[in-house]
């Protein structure tokens, strides 16, 4: 009966997690108001890329200008008259403690400025840092008040992707492994990442831990909410690998068609490991240098002999039958 058959022999093999995740800017915030204010300008257009610090909203600030004049001219007035009490006071022809309310007074109107000039500054909404601004929420001459939505911020340059791991794999995870992601919005594209962090606490319901990606992002094309699939692969090992064709299942059984020195075949229960790219990796069940029947498991029997269509090494194609 010929049938085609491969030799088994150790290769490198990685085993790999796959799941999915979601993008996350590396920082994000929602921009807001700290006062209730009109809008004198907006500085930005949405989807603008902003630096650090970059004045985003001004707000109209003219009683607090007013304010602050007022202030100004009561701390210079304060300032003068401690000034005139201290050279008094150097000459012994006023109380200390009477400098020394001046004093007091000079500061309370000093601390009345710098609290007016925060105030002012309140007015200057700038970014907090460096990233893309979202759809703008507002406009010249609208009223906002504290917690009023003026723009979303995310720094997009590198982005997060949270994803879960079994806790099975818990001891083979570590900070500095490789990852890929693929994405349905860029069917054609891979993104390269290493783990950034791993969570310090298992899901009790799930059994799993959440694993962070960290990706260059230099043409952000990823944004935060896109759902990848994130691949991480482990350190190599040497492992017995088959193709799965080779593999009969029978209800929670699997089992292999070895080939004796004879030519007849026999029945080798086997316990299957990790599958990828139509291998599987056999744990327990057939040794190095076995040869199985791959193509024409469908029409063996134990005891059969068979005779070679082809015969190869693990890994290599299987030679056609001759003609």
């Amino acid at each position: 009966m010929p049938v085609t058959t491969q030799v088994v022999q150790p290769r490198a093999f990685a085993d790999t997690v796959t799941a999915l995740g979601t993008v996350q800017a590396r920082e994000s915030v929602t921009i807001t108001a700290k006062v209730s204010e009109t809008v004198e300008r907006v500085h930005f257009d949405s989807g603008d890329a902003v630096k650090a610090g970059a004045p985003l909203v001004t707000l109209s600030g003219q009683a607090q200008q007013a304010s602050l004049r007022e202030a100004q001219a009561a701390a210079n007035e304060a300032r003068q008259l401690f000034d005139r009490q201290n050279e008094l006071a150097g000459q012994q022809l006023i109380a200390r403690s009477q400098l020394d309310t001046q004093r007091a007074a000079r500061d309370a109107a000093n601390a009345r400025v710098s609290q007016i000039r925060a105030q002012l500054s309140d007015r200057v909404i700038r970014a907090p840092f460096s990233g893309v601004l979202g759809l703008r929420q507002v406009s010249p001459g609208t009223l906002v008040t504290p917690g009023t939505a003026i723009a979303t911020l995310d720094d997009v340059a590198r982005v997060y992707v949270d994803f879960p791991v079994p806790e099975t794999q818990l001891a083979q995870l570590a900070p500095g492994q490789a990852l890929v992601a693929t994405s349905a919005a860029y069917p054609q594209r891979r993104f390269e990442g290493t783990v950034s962090t791993v969570d310090a606490r298992v899901d009790a319901a799930t059994r799993a831990i959440l694993v962070r990606g960290d990706f260059p992002n230099p043409d952000r094309v990823l944004r935060p909410g896109m759902l990848m699939e994130v691949t991480l692969s482990q350190a190599e090992r040497p492992a017995l690998l088959v193709p799965e064709i080779s593999i009969v299942q029978v209800g929670g059984d699997s089992f292999v068609f070895r080939v004796k020195p004879d030519s007849t075949v026999e029945r080798a229960e086997v316990t299957v490991g990790a599958r990828r790219e139509g291998l599987a990796e056999i744990v327990k069940g057939v040794s190095a240098g076995d040869r199985l029947v791959v193509d024409g498991t469908g029409k063996v029997r134990p005891g059969a002999k068979v005779t070679e269509a082809g015969a190869t090494q693990s890994g290599e194609k299987a030679a056609a039958p001759a003609p």
